[in-house]
């Protein structure tokens, strides 16, 4: 089927001028400022008017279609970057709708990241958003260096040190030791908690990434199985028996859809009659919800300020109309508010953004997996380390494929002094650093 040139370009004319007329960037951006660079060897106000459609040429991604990603896909709309990508894997559940404002009743079980798109398609002429259902560890990674800015919205803290990692990992080194420009894609991240949010600009291989402030979260926390199982004596500790013992007892071949209203309400029940039974109260609906899912407290007002400090920075580092956060600015809405900005320092040993090799002693007698269980439980706090030891070659521990597992399996009782030589090097890899792998010397004492 033809397309008509002119047609098509009277349509983008007007679904531009549509955005036009509901106020746009245009005079912030051509309006003279002492802020336009940070060295002030262009001119100031260089940003011309007619440059305004380059925003439509950025690609901008966003990560999450929550809380925080239904305000970030607003601000973006209303900020002329019209090439918008989302992505969620989770699904709409009735309680969303009091804050996630591009959701409505009728969406009640359908992807967040399909159904926020087409709000904003059919309600923004001049956006183009495409939507993603699905894990982000699922897209290689030519899908996320199409972009030219990431936005993270997402709640999951294993999430963000998956995406920061991936990111980070594209950054290509020169001759002289420097990060190539050309290969860094900026990220925006942002986080709340209940009155409490944060927005950081992210460069890799420049600034801090997330992984440099990973001690500032505190581990998830978990429940003893024993404490679980025989003495209950929080209100957490019975919804953990529901959904971790009484459930896969009874559906033994279903696994819990925690997106599922049903599946949810099942825990609920059998958790509230196991509370009643040990005399314990505060087993609700709301916090079964926040135990099995890990849910953050969310506040519509926090989400609001948060993405417009995102979505402000990510038209900054696209425009360069003015400086960018340097680099991490914290909101304490309890104490009205209060904002507070400050550079976040890079960790000299952090395992994403330095090539720092890290040393650890250990005794002779110390066996390849309480060494990997360290490396799970320590600062590093990796899911499933793989090890080989650098100078030979040798694969000490693989996770993956099956059959390389099973082959090196056997390595695991062995004594690391049976393995590797006293101080040498071995590189460790895990799923939440794709691309990317963790040097460690092992001494002996």
């Amino acid at each position: 089927m033809a397309v008509d040139a002119s047609s098509e370009s009277n349509k983008h004319g007007n679904t531009m001028a549509s955005y036009q007329c509901r106020g746009s960037l245009a005079t912030l951006l051509s309006r003279p400022s002492p802020f336009t660079n940070e060295t002030g060897a262009l001119p100031i106000g260089e940003f011309e008017p007619s440059d305004l459609s380059s925003l439509s040429k950025f690609k901008v991604l966003v990560v999450g279609a929550g809380g925080l990603g239904c305000e970030i896909l607003k601000n973006l709309a209303m900020s002329g970057i019209s090439n918008v990508h989302v992505i969620d894997l989770d699904s709409i559940d009735i309680t969303n709708l009091n804050r996630q404002f591009l959701f409505r009743q009728k969406d009640v079980g359908g992807s967040k990241a399909e159904v926020a798109a087409r709000f904003i398609n059919e309600r923004c002429p001049w956006m183009k958003v495409t939507p993603h259902h699905g894990k982000i560890q699922d897209k290689d990674s030519s899908f996320y260096k199409s972009f030219d800015c990431v936005i993270s919205g997402l709640d999951n803290i294993e999430a963000r040190r998956w995406l920061n990692a991936t990111i980070c990992s594209f950054v290509e080194i020169d001759e002289d030791g420097d990060p190539d420009p050309s290969t860094i894609i900026p990220i925006v991240d942002g986080g709340t908690e209940g009155f409490a949010g944060q927005a950081r600009v992210i460069l890799p291989r420049i600034t801090s990434c997330f992984e440099c402030s990973l001690d500032s979260f505190p581990p998830a926390k978990s429940f003893p199985l024993c404490t679980v199982a025989e003495t209950p004596r929080i209100p957490e500790d019975c919804i953990a028996y529901a959904f971790m013992i009484q459930w896969p007892k009874e559906f033994p071949d279903k696994k819990l859809d925690t997106d599922s209203p049903h599946d949810m309400q099942w825990v609920y029940q059998r958790a509230l009659e196991r509370s009643q039974k040990y005399d314990i109260e505060g087993v609700t609906y709301t916090l079964t919800l926040g135990v099995v899912k890990n849910i953050i407290p969310a506040v519509a007002s926090t989400n609001a300020i948060v993405s417009a400090a995102c979505v402000n920075e990510a038209v900054k580092l696209l425009t360069f109309a003015s400086q960018t956060l340097n680099t991490y600015m914290m909101y304490l809405g309890s104490a009205g508010v209060y904002q507070h900005t400050f550079v976040y320092e890079q960790k000299e040993d952090c395992p994403v953004c330095t090539a720092t090799v890290r040393k650890m002693t250990v005794a002779k007698s110390t066996t390849l997996n309480e060494l990997l269980q360290k490396l799970k439980d320590g600062d590093l706090r990796l899911n499933s380390p793989s090890a080989t030891a650098a100078t030979s070659g040798k694969t000490l521990y693989m996770q993956k494929p099956p059959f390389l597992e099973k082959a090196t399996r056997p390595n695991l009782d062995k004594p690391l002094s049976e393995l590797i030589q006293n101080g040498e090097e071995v590189t460790i890899t895990d799923p939440m650093f794709p691309g990317t792998s963790v040097g460690l010397s092992v001494f002996f004492d």
